[in-house]
C-alpha cells in the first residue's frame, strides 16, 4: 500500500471547504499533486535562468525569492 503524504479525505475536505460547489473526482489528490509538480518544476526553472542571468553557479535562496511572485501569478490560471 502506498503512503500519501496528506490523506485523500483531508484534502477532499479542504478543497470542499473553499469551494462548496464542487463535484470532486475519486482521484483529486493526484491532480493536486501533479499541480504541486508542475509548479515546483516552473519555479526552478524560473530560478535557474535568474541564476544564469546573475551569473552564478547555483540557485540560491534569493533567485528564488525574486521569481516566486512572477510564477505565482502565471499558475492563478
Amino acid at each position: 500500500m502506498v503512503q500519501r503524504a496528506v490523506p485523500r479525505n483531508r484534502l477532499q475536505a479542504v478543497i470542499k471547504r473553499h469551494k462548496p460547489h464542487l463535484r470532486l473526482s475519486k482521484d483529486i489528490h493526484l491532480m493536486v499533486h501533479l499541480n504541486c509538480l508542475l509548479f515546483l518544476h516552473r519555479l526552478a526553472v524560473e530560478a535557474r535562468a535568474k541564476a544564469v542571468e546573475s551569473k552564478s553557479s547555483s540557485i540560491q535562496p534569493n533567485h528564488v525569492m525574486e521569481v516566486a511572485k512572477a510564477v505565482l501569478k502565471k499558475s492563478r490560471g
